[in-house]
């Protein structure tokens, strides 16, 4: 294994919302009653490469794998250290994680979705102050998530867009839900402006609750900072902002996520000064089943895949190795039991 010549750690936040069950909001579930599992599938394909406490891979119904298969061959090349942490999980996984106190999250369009968005928030800073490293790498896996961050940008006032982990963006349906989670809990558009954890707890989910803390406590201590994937992190970026904080901080995300008309992401980033990185894995070289579903649009990020691109690209490994990389492990979890139907339940990552 090849190791990063940068003392780098990856931290991936795995946690739930409820807000993944609204019917046509997400790809991270053919069948809503797996939708929980993902998270928890995700955290042990990073940390050993194939499910543990899991029965499944999350892999849609036409292929599409969870972009953890994609980071997880990018972290058997460059070999990054890896954290998980508990921000919400339904579900229990095999992988170690580090508790911040994050519960499940309630529908969005519940008074109090995130009950417990200030300790989670709070406690993360404290660890985020605390990790040894010269370098976080932050990621996230919760199935809904890009409705839940666009209720947060609302509250804050930010009008960036989210993309979507379908190949069809249904900016209707999360502007439906937003709205409906500003009126539940009787929060006009911009009223949580400078008040990150407010706005997290009334209209978001726990993984950004914990995502933001920890980029909070690293940045205090001087640690740069990068978040690991797409438009969810743009509303992690703006609750960090919203704290006060006018400093570097970085986003990594892949040329699906940048190209994805419906988000502009590069004209958000801009608007929150995000030093933006934009890496295309080239997967259409390639006719592969699991690397066309992307190139469709499906699932486009997730799991810090953006992220873990970049770290390649910096580490001099080329595409076309990560292409093989990815493909060796897609094959290996999938292919041997193509038949076995618990192999196919859903992509994972971005909501």
């Amino acid at each position: 294994m090849q190791r990063s010549p940068e003392a780098t750690r990856f931290v991936l936040v795995a946690g739930t919302t409820e807000t993944a069950r609204r019917d046509g909001l997400s790809a991270a579930g053919a069948d809503p009653d797996l939708l929980s599992t993902t998270p928890a599938a995700d955290a042990e394909l990073l940390t050993y490469g194939r499910p543990v406490r899991t029965d499944t891979v999350p892999v849609s119904p036409s292929g599409c794998p969870t972009p953890a298969l994609v980071t997880r061959a990018v972290r058997e090349l460059v070999g990054f250290d890896l954290t998980v942490v508990d921000g919400g999980l339904a579900e229990p996984t095999g992988a170690p994680t580090v508790s911040v106190g994050a519960g499940v999250g309630r529908d969005i369009g519940e008074q109090d979705p995130v009950p417990t968005a200030y300790g989670a928030f709070e406690a993360a800073r404290q660890f985020g102050r605390r990790l040894p490293t010269n370098e976080l790498w932050l990621a996230e896996t919760v199935p809904g998530g890009t409705t839940t961050a666009l209720g947060v940008l609302r509250a804050l006032g930010e009008d960036a867009m989210v993309s979507s982990s379908l190949p069809e963006n249904p900016v209707e349906r999360k502007r439906a839900a937003v709205s409906e989670g500003l009126e539940a809990s009787s929060l006009a558009p911009g009223e949580a402006a400078g008040e990150p954890k407010r706005a997290v707890r009334r209209m978001g989910d726990p993984v950004l609750a914990t995502l933001s803390g920890l980029a909070t406590g690293a940045l205090e201590t001087d640690t740069p900072v990068t978040l690991a994937g797409g438009t969810q992190q743009l509303a992690v970026a703006a609750l960090v902002r919203h704290t006060g904080y006018e400093g570097r901080l970085g986003l990594a995300t892949t040329s699906y996520v940048a190209d994805d008309p419906t988000a502009d992401l590069r004209a958000s980033a801009a608007g929150l000064g995000l030093d933006l990185t934009v890496t295309d894995p080239g997967f259409d070289a390639s006719d592969h089943v699991g690397m066309a579903r992307f190139v469709a649009g499906e699932a486009k990020e997730g799991v810090g895949m953006g992220g873990a691109l970049a770290l390649s690209d910096r580490a001099g490994v080329p595409m076309a190795e990560v292409r093989e990389r990815f493909a060796g492990v897609y094959d290996d979890l999938l292919e041997s039991d193509a038949t076995d139907a618990e192999k196919s339940p859903a992509s994972g990552g971005s909501g």
